[in-house]
Parts: C-alpha cells; sequence; structure tokens
C-alpha cells in the first residue's frame, strides 16, 4: 500500500507520466517523510540502481510513478513509517538516435526534445565533403516487427524553406547520409 503523493518528473518542457526508465537513465529519488533524503542513481546494465536501505531496487521497463510506489513500498517494510517518496526523471540517457554515414561525427546520441534530422546532422558535425543533403533517410524501427521504415528526406530542400519535410526523430532511429555521386 502505497502512503505516497506523486511529483511529477521535470525533463524539458512536458511531463510524460508514462516514461518507462531505460539502462543509464538518470533518475532522482526524494524521500520526503518521515526524514528527508536526496540521491539520484544511473540505471545500470543490469535494469537496477542501488538505493539506501533496500539495497538494489529493478527499475528497467517501470514508469516513475511504479518506481516511487517500489520504494515506498519496500521502505514500509521494516525500514520507515509512512514513507513519502518522490521520483523523477534526472535526464533520460537510454532513449538515443543514430547516424550514420557520410557525417563528420557518426555514432549514437541522446534523444532531446523535438530533434529534428536536420539537428542531428548538425549533433553530427554536419555533412563530410562526399555528404549528399538530398541523399538523407531516416531508418525508423517498425513497431512489433522486424525491420525498418524508410524515410526519404532532402535537407537541400529544407534549407530551401521547406520546414515540414524536417521530420521529428524518434528514439531509436537511424538517419543514414549517402555519398554523392560527383
Amino acid at each position: 500500500m502505497s502512503f505516497g503523493l506523486f511529483i511529477p518528473a521535470v525533463y524539458g518542457k512536458n511531463v510524460n507520466q508514462h516514461y518507462t526508465i531505460g539502462v543509464e537513465d538518470e533518475i532522482k529519488i526524494n524521500i520526503l517523510q518521515p526524514e528527508q533524503f536526496e540521491t539520484s542513481s544511473a540505471v545500470a546494465p543490469d535494469g537496477s540502481i542501488s538505493f539506501p536501505y533496500i539495497g538494489r531496487v529493478h527499475v528497467k521497463g517501470l514508469t516513475l510513478q511504479q518506481v516511487q510506489d517500489k520504494i515506498e513500498d519496500q521502505l514500509a517494510d521494516g525500514y520507515m513509517k509512512y514513507p513519502v517518496v518522490s521520483v523523477s526523471l534526472g535526464e533520460s540517457r537510454s532513449r538515443k538516435f543514430f547516424v550514420y554515414g557520410e557525417v563528420v561525427k557518426p555514432g549514437s546520441y541522446p534523444m532531446g526534445e523535438n530533434i529534428t534530422v536536420l539537428r542531428a546532422i548538425s549533433m553530427a558535425g554536419g555533412f563530410t565533403e562526399f555528404g549528399s543533403s538530398s541523399k538523407v533517410k531516416v531508418l525508423r524501427p517498425r513497431g512489433n516487427s522486424p525491420g525498418y521504415n524508410i524515410i526519404k528526406v532532402n535537407i537541400k530542400s529544407i534549407l530551401d524553406g521547406q520546414v515540414e519535410a524536417d521530420i521529428i526523430i524518434n528514439p531509436g532511429d537511424m538517419i543514414v547520409v549517402s555519398e554523392s555521386i560527383f
């Protein structure tokens, strides 16, 4: 039984109460009652965090509210009387996108809010001298089936004013910049 109150996580401008914790995410945990205590912890590769009094707590795949309830329940089980806990997202590190091909710094990048294809390529250092601004595609993982949906993006068109062509990136998307043919 949980006696805690929910203080929503603040990450960026919008609060997503349905955010599920992933490996490498940083979560902040505050015990508000009976005595105040604050800590933050990065989620380990096994999907758990270490928390005083109760040890390892598996949090991967849980929402912030579920983590809060779990910690409150475990603290109430012999450690504290009527604990009130607040759990918030410190930093999302498990949500990433990838940029490959003819960019200066190919690799994985952490998701931020409203990352578009153009911003993602900029984060990757821009095009190499061989990169083609008209041959960019986004490989978006299909929901529950293997493979990718392919979305072609013409960066030159975006720079020429067609801003609606600059799509928002989702976690797990791969942006591929192809080589220009001379």
